[in-house]
C-alpha cells in the first residue's frame, strides 16, 4: 500500500496544485460506513416497525434536540462511529411513521417491497427524463400509469409522476387552462379575461395555493359550498358558474375532492360531470387520498364517475403504502397534451436524431427537469402483493375504521362527529368534568381546550399520534385516521383506552 501511495507521488499530474491522480475517495471506508449504517437501520427502523412497546416518538423540545444533534457542519469530517452515533440519533428523535400507533397523517406504516425499491433507486440515483439514462424507470412508469388508467375507467390516457399531490393539482390547473386558451404558453397572462376556477369549501389548500403560483388569483377561486357531509353541492356549483358568466368572467376549470383531508368526503362525480359537459368546464378530480379506493371493488363505488374526469390526481404513497413521495397525475388526453403544455424543446437533451425512439423521452411533458423515478416503488410493491393484495389493505382499512367507529358509539365520553364512508373517523372525547354541563359557549370553550391537551401529553409520552383541528365552526376534534395494515383492533382499542388514560384528570 505504501508502495502505491509512493508511486501515485511520484507520478502526481498537479493543475492549479490539485494532484489528480486516482480517486480521491476512500471507496472501502464509504463501503464499510454503509454497511454498519445499513445495519442500524435494519436493527432500530425495519425490525421495530411493528412493535408496539417502542415508542412513536421520543419527544424533545427544538433547543434541547439541537443539543442532542450536534447540528454545526466543521472544517473538517468527522469520524466514523461520531457519524454512526448521529445516524442513531436521527432515527431515535425521529416519529416513527411506521409504528402501528401513528395515526397523525394521511399516511403512515412501512411496505417491504416499496422500500427495497427506495433503496435500489437511492443507490443507482436516476433522472428520469430521458431513455438513454433511465431506461427501466421510464417503462415501469409507463406500466404502471397504463395500469393507473385503466382503474379510472379510461380507453387511454397520459400521465406523470410529481413530487406530491399539490403539485398534480398544480399541473391539472395548467393543463386546464392552456387547453382552454393555448396562446398563454407564449403570449402569457395579459390580455386574457378573468379566468374563474370551482372547487368546494373542503378542498385541499393546494388549490389557492396553484392559482396564486399560476397568476390566477385566489380571488378568482370560487368555493362552493358543501352539505353537512362536506361534499359539494352541484346545484351550488351551477349557480356559481352562472353568475361567474353573468359577471363577464371566464370560467375553465372545476375541481372536484374524492377524499377530502378532514372529513375523508367524496363529492358527487357524476353530477359534477353533467355541469362540466354542460357548461364546457375542464373537470379535475383532487383524488390523492380517495384515489386508491379503486383498487376495491367494494369500495370503488365511492368514486362513480370519476371515469368522466379530464385529469386525476393519485397519491398510492397514502392509502396503499407506496412511501413519500409517490403521486400520479393522469389525464385522459391522448393526443400529447401534456407535452404541448409544458415542452420546451431542449436541443441539449431532447434530441431528435437520437439511435432510439425519442417518444420514451418523456421529461418534456413534465414541469421538472431531474425527476424521482417514483413509480419504481409502486411497481415493485404492485408486482409483490398483486391487485388483490393492495385491495385487501383498502378493505381492511375501512373495515378497522368501522369498528373504530362501532366501539366510539359504545363508550361514554366520545362524540362522533359524523358517520365516515371512508378512512377518516372524527369524534371528540368530552371529559368526566364536562359531561354534565349545558352545551353553551363556555362547553364549547373549554371542549375546545381538550384535545390539544391530550396530543401533547401522548406526544410526550410516546404512545400514540393522532391529529386534531378546529373545522366549519366546531371546535377541536380528533381526526384518526387507519392506513397501515400492521393495525389492528386491539390497536384500536388502545386508541380509545390511551385517550381515556390521558384524560382522566381534565
Amino acid at each position: 500500500c505504501k508502495q502505491e501511495m509512493l508511486q501515485k507521488k511520484k507520478n502526481a499530474v498537479l493543475v492549479d496544485g490539485v494532484i489528480l491522480n486516482g480517486p480521491i475517495m476512500d471507496s472501502k471506508a464509504g463501503e464499510k460506513f454503509v454497511e454498519e449504517a445499513c445495519k442500524i437501520i435494519m436493527e432500530e427502523v425495519i425490525q421495530k416497525a411493528d412493535d408496539v412497546t417502542e415508542k412513536v416518538c421520543e419527544w424533545r423540545a427544538p433547543e434541547a434536540l439541537k443539543q442532542i444533534l450536534d447540528l454545526e457542519m466543521r472544517d473538517t469530517g468527522e469520524s466514523h462511529q461520531k457519524l454512526l452515533q448521529l445516524c442513531r440519533d436521527v432515527i431515535q428523535y425521529s416519529v416513527k411513521t411506521s409504528h402501528p400507533r401513528f395515526f397523525n397523517q394521511l399516511y403512515a406504516g412501512i411496505d417491504y417491497y416499496s422500500l427495497v425499491a427506495r433503496f435500489i433507486t437511492e443507490a443507482l440515483n436516476p433522472s428520469v427524463y430521458t431513455y438513454e439514462v433511465s431506461p427501466v424507470f421510464l417503462l415501469v412508469e409507463e406500466a404502471v400509469i397504463k395500469k393507473m388508467i385503466e382503474f379510472i375507467g379510461w380507453e387511454e390516457g397520459d400521465g406523470i409522476f410529481n413530487p406530491g399531490g399539490s403539485v398534480s393539482n398544480m399541473y391539472a390547473m395548467n393543463l386546464a387552462r392552456y387547453k382552454f386558451c393555448p396562446e398563454i404558453k407564449e403570449k402569457g397572462l395579459s390580455g386574457l379575461p378573468r379566468l374563474v376556477l370551482f372547487t368546494s369549501e373542503e378542498c385541499h389548500y393546494s388549490m389557492k395555493k396553484a392559482a396564486s403560483f399560476l397568476g390566477i388569483g385566489t380571488e378568482n377561486v370560487c368555493f362552493i359550498k358543501t352539505d353537512e357531509r362536506g361534499k359539494m353541492i352541484p346545484e351550488e356549483l351551477e349557480k356559481q358558474v352562472q353568475r361567474a358568466r353573468k359577471e363577464g368572467s371566464a370560467p375553465f376549470l372545476v375541481c372536484a375532492t374524492a377524499g377530502t383531508t378532514v372529513l375523508g368526503a367524496f363529492d358527487p362525480l357524476d353530477k359534477i360531470a353533467d355541469i362540466c359537459e354542460k357548461y364546457g368546464l375542464w373537470l379535475h378530480v383532487d383524488a390523492s387520498w380517495g384515489g386508491s379506493a379503486l383498487i376495491s371493488k367494494k369500495h370503488c363505488r365511492l368514486l362513480h364517475g370519476i371515469h368522466r374526469a379530464d385529469s386525476v390526481a393519485w397519491n398510492p404513497h397514502k392509502m396503499l403504502l407506496a412511501g413519500i413521495q409517490c403521486c400520479a397525475l393522469l389525464v385522459k388526453d391522448n393526443s400529447g397534451l401534456l407535452k404541448k403544455c409544458y415542452s420546451a424543446k431542449a436541443a441539449y437533451l431532447f434530441q431528435q436524431d437520437k439511435f432510439y425512439d425519442v417518444s420514451y423521452d418523456t421529461g418534456d411533458k413534465s414541469i421538472q427537469c431531474s425527476r424521482r423515478p417514483d413509480a419504481f416503488k409502486f411497481w415493485l410493491m404492485w408486482k409483490a402483493l398483486g391487485t388483490t393484495g393492495l385491495e385487501e389493505r383498502v378493505n381492511r382499512a375501512l373495515a378497522l375504521a368501522r369498528y373504530l367507529v362501532d366501539e366510539i358509539k359504545k363508550r361514554e365520553g366520545f362524540q362522533l362527529i359524523l358517520e365516515p364512508e371512508y378512512a377518516n373517523v372524527c369524534f371528540w372525547y368530552i371529559p368526566p368534568s364536562l359531561r354534565k354541563m349545558e352545551e353553551g359557549p363556555e362547553f364549547w370553550q373549554k371542549l375546545h381546550q381538550i384535545a390539544p391537551i391530550i396530543k401533547e401529553r401522548m406526544m410526550k409520552k410516546g404512545s400514540m399520534m393522532l391529529g386534531y383541528q378546529p373545522h366549519q365552526g366546531k371546535v377541536n376534534f380528533f381526526r384518526q385516521v387507519v392506513i397501515s395494515p400492521q393495525v389492528s383492533r386491539e390497536d384500536m382499542d388502545f386508541l380509545l383506552d390511551e385517550i381515556e388514560l390521558l384524560a382522566k384528570d381534565l
